[in-house]
């Protein structure tokens, strides 16, 4: 599956997937949104604010602590033909963190606003694409990471109820 993502060829792929890789590096994309959510008012602000929690439980999961216990080797150079193979970070491939950061923060989006949790999906699914498409993680950690970014999501959607019941 990795070879085949790789060898997509459209022009459309070409120039569209790698300004969605640049947009995505740093949660730029996932900063981005959350400030426009922020000017929708209160429930975008909610919206926001939950975005962002389940971005940082999903980087914190992905990035932080599974990349460190588990280490796996990027796909081969040689499957993918196309010159992005060259810009592919030298950390573990497992998990996506990409992944894990953009379902995380839509997923928690969702459960505060649904049709804006939507529309940031889009984004994230391209963003999961691409991360196989230019060699930087095989499918399964593009799995692996999305099931990361739902469990932030979930996390960040019960805390208040968590939080509530500790003794104070």
């Amino acid at each position: 599956m990795t070879r085949w993502m790789a060898s997509w060829q459209s022009n459309c792929v070409r120039r569209f997937l790698p300004a969605v890789e640049e947009t995505a590096e740093h949660t730029k994309l996932w900063w981005g949104a959350a400030v426009a959510l922020s000017a929708a008012g209160r429930r975008g602000r909610r919206a926001a604010i939950a975005g962002l929690a389940g971005m940082a439980v999903a980087e914190l999961a992905s990035s932080c602590v599974l990349k460190h216990v588990w280490h796996r080797r990027r796909p081969p150079k040689e499957w993918i033909s196309h010159e992005e193979v060259h810009d592919r970070p030298a950390s573990s491939s497992f998990p996506s963190g990409h992944t894990a950061a953009g379902v995380g923060f839509s997923a928690a989006v969702a459960s505060v606003w649904p049709w804006a949790g939507a529309v940031c999906a889009v984004p994230a699914v391209l963003v999961a694409l691409e991360r196989v498409h230019t060699g930087a993680h095989y499918p399964s950690d593009v799995a692996v990471g999305a099931v990361i970014g739902l469990g932030a999501a979930a996390l960040v959607r019960r805390a208040p109820r968590l939080v509530g019941r500790l003794p104070r």
